[in-house]
């Protein structure tokens, strides 16, 4: 603040605690800028350092490695490789056609002949122009396109738009502006019905073995005892076979439902954007084509855009382009990509390309989400489980086997002390009846070994637990959250704001070596302090402050800590729009958390230059 350091506005580390599966409740999980990561041996093929972006390579080394005998269904949560191979592969191509329309514009820059002719835009309905030429002047990053219109100035001008105060933000503007460029939606694939969960809850081997055991009791149980009283141990296995596969596919179907609805309340993000002049948060699918959109370190980029104004903007746009470097943005290079991260600076964009008109929508529109994960007790329980049926099994064969060769090789005899079985003696009827014995012996084997109920109670009590958490209102975003949040004894944070309302105050100020008691008392000051202190808070800021809609005080926009400031420098008697414009701007050094500081340099109308600093006392 003003050279003085007096506050800080420190970025608190965010630290990732990494389990065997990364695990969050609500709240979103990411790792701090700088921290180190663990290193990993690159002799060793399962080392995985972070199980949360683990190479897909080591993945299929641990799962050829580990128990999965049946991935159908028991291990129905467990990421499914082909299908993440997939998806990599339509992201690469996504990156791919991005790479392309980088070269090409970046040829077309070397090769641009003078003089060459530009299509004038063609006026759509209400504006200057077509969808098309819009779309594909930003997808082409097409600059000759955007000089002819003008620049972005002339191009918000044939959008009816303006750079400082953006659309009006009427109901009527932005239905026309949605029909004329299209919503910031796009497709998303349907989830799987509740048959197809069937289908997958049936297939399972230890139900087929099931299965096989209900038919055969049944047929041994009606051959052996009537239809009357044999169908009892058949039927009963049967009963319980069909309510494991309907209680599992109802779980299973719920749990899909959930995820999709949490899945929409994680797209929904809620972003500033500037209607009318003032500041306004709205959804993400309620942008459209005209909006003014400020950015500022770490937020995604909602929408195609070019920049209109503001400083050190750095955009990371190696989710789009595979490239790891980062991509500073200007009046030279103003088109900016929908699903890239500001990585420094901050500034304003224009609007031009919404929902599927983008290359970010054609991604998402092609690609469905899915849990893809198991809770660590389930992958136990299941392995422990699959592992005991095919015991079981086993040992049903191998006890089949033997009794099959001793009622054929005479040494099985019945009650009375008879041989059951002599060689061209016995009947066909009698043979058929002691096989069907010895079967129904193996089979009861399997029945009692198989322990299907295991799995299924873990998954029952989960989603039991998840719903009394969506009755809290807790957002469970994955299942083994329940778990881990159940054996949790000890909460550690440092996150202002995770376990707070996230809204800041000045509560304590000094100016001239002297405690301000209160800190909007500005008649403590002299007025030259006073003057270089409003100038500083009103300038060095991201944020702003307007008049409120109900006449009543103003409102102030811009992160916790820039809204704590700007309300202490209107208490102080700061007016914001006046301060601004008397002064002229000549650079800008964004805050971010590696400087720890951020500051302005700025031109008076006496030719005098002020230079404000604010960020940890310590710098």
């Amino acid at each position: 603040m003003t050279g003085s350091g007096m506050f800080q506005d420190r970025s608190p580390d965010q630290r990732l605690v990494e389990t065997h599966r990364d695990v969050e409740a609500g709240l979103d999980d990411g790792v701090a800028d700088g921290e180190e990561e663990d290193e990993m041996n690159p002799d060793d093929p399962f080392d995985i350092g972070h199980t949360k972006n683990a190479p897909l390579e080591s993945l299929r080394r641990w799962r050829q490695a580990a128990l999965v005998l049946n991935a159908s269904r028991r291990f129905r949560y467990t990421l499914d490789l082909k299908k993440e191979e997939e998806k990599e592969h339509r992201r690469r191509m996504i990156r791919s056609h991005a790479q392309a329309a980088l070269l090409f514009k970046l040829a077309g820059q070397r090769e641009l002949v003078l003089g060459a002719s530009v299509s004038s835009p063609t006026p759509t309905g209400d504006y200057g122009i077509s969808l098309e030429q819009l779309s594909s002047m930003t997808r082409d990053n097409n600059m000759a396109t955007l000089e002819h219109c003008g620049g972005v100035k002339g191009l918000s001008g044939f959008l009816n738009t303006n750079l400082d105060i953006g659309v009006s933000g009427e109901d009527a503007d932005l239905l026309s502006r949605r029909n004329a460029f299209g919503s910031n939606t796009y497709p998303y694939k349907k989830g799987k019905g509740f048959v197809s969960f069937l289908w997958d809850a049936w297939q399972d081997l230890t139900l087929v073995i099931l299965i096989i055991a209900a038919i055969a009791s049944l047929a041994l149980g009606i051959k052996t005892e009537g239809l009357k009283e044999g169908w009892y141990d058949g039927g009963s296995i049967t009963f319980a076979v069909l309510l494991v596969i309907i209680v599992t596919a109802v779980s299973d179907y719920r749990q899909s439902l959930q995820f999709q609805h949490l899945n929409e309340e994680k797209r929904n993000i809620q972003l500033e954007v500037i209607r009318g002049g003032r500041r306004e948060k709205i959804s993400i699918y309620d942008i459209v084509v005209g909006d003014v959109v400020p950015l500022k370190i770490g937020d995604q980029v909602p929408a195609d855009g070019i920049f209109a104004s503001g400083h050190s903007l750095a955009i990371d746009e190696s989710s789009m382009t595979g490239e790891s470097k980062i991509v500073h943005k200007d009046k030279k290079a103003p088109f900016l990509m929908a699903g890239c991260k500001v990585a420094d600076g901050f500034g304003n964009m224009l609007v031009t390309g919404v929902g599927i008109n983008t290359e970010w929508g054609l991604l998402m529109a092609s690609i469905s989400e899915d849990t893809g994960e198991e809770t660590p007790l389930q992958v136990r329980l299941n392995g422990v489980a699959t592992f005991i049926g095919m015991i079981g099994l086993s040992v049903a064969i191998s006890v089949l086997a033997v009794l099959l060769v001793r009622f054929f090789t005479g040494n099985t005899k019945n009650e009375d002390g008879t041989v059951q079985f002599i060689r061209e003696k016995t009947s066909m009827s009698q043979t058929i009846d002691g096989v069907i014995e010895i079967v129904t012996i193996a089979v009861t084997i399997v029945v009692v070994a198989v322990p299907e109920g295991l799995p299924l109670a873990v998954t029952l009590t989960l989603a039991y637990s998840m719903r009394k958490m969506m009755a809290d209102k807790a957002l469970v975003r994955r299942l083994s959250a329940c778990e881990t949040m159940g054996s949790a004894t000890t909460i550690c944070s440092d996150k202002t704001g995770t376990l707070t309302l996230n809204q800041m105050t000045v509560v304590e100020a000094y100016a001239g070596k002297a405690k301000l008691d209160p800190p909007s008392s500005s008649a403590l000051m002299q007025p030259e302090v006073l003057s270089l202190l409003i100038e500083g808070i009103a300038v060095n800021t991201t944020g702003s402050v307007f008049p409120a809609k109900d006449g009543g005080n103003v409102e102030v926009s811009g992160s916790p800590t820039e809204k704590a400031i700007l309300s202490w420098g209107v208490k102080l008697g700061m007016k914001f729009d006046a301060v601004r414009s008397e002064a002229i701007v000549l650079h800008v050094s964004p805050f971010n958390s590696e400087k720890k500081r951020g500051g302005v340099a700025l031109q008076l109308s006496n030719a005098d230059v002020h230079i404000h600093w604010k960020g940890a006392a310590e710098m």
